[in-house]
């Protein structure tokens, strides 16, 4: 159950993250800046790295732990980012005005809230058996 807990999430932020972002609406918006755009590409650089590194570490070493500290970093990093987006001005809204939503919630928000809460209950059972 770990595994798929912990695989589910990497796939989110290592790879479907990346691939929703390489776009016009992120890395190529000509309305970023350039600074802004080489903060973006790192990001994603750097998840999908660390997301590489926490499958290594459940598929091939079985180091459950560390692979869900890591992942839930990266998933409650993007919450608490949306949570304080207030206070620095953020949004998850195109320039347009328009949101990805399901059922009204943000898709960042609404699969990163369910990975983390998953990586939060492998946790717990990593805590239990100690690994």
């Amino acid at each position: 159950m770990q595994k798929s807990i912990i695989t589910f999430s990497i796939i989110l932020y290592a790879f479907a993250v990346p691939y929703l972002e390489i776009n016009d609406t992120h890395v190529f918006n000509p309305n970023w800046t350039p600074h802004v755009r080489i903060h973006e590409v790192w990001q994603l650089i750097t998840n999908t790295s660390i997301g590489l590194l926490c499958l290594w570490l459940v598929w091939k070493k079985k180091e459950y732990k560390i692979s869900t500290i890591l992942s839930m970093l990266i998933t409650g990093g993007f919450l608490l980012a949306f949570t304080i987006q207030d206070t620095y001005g953020g949004s998850m809204k195109y320039l347009d005005g328009s949101e990805k939503t399901i059922a009204g919630v943000n898709i960042g928000v609404l699969g990163f809230g369910i990975a983390f809460a998953l990586l939060f209950v492998s946790l717990i059972i990593s805590l239990r058996k100690n690994d």
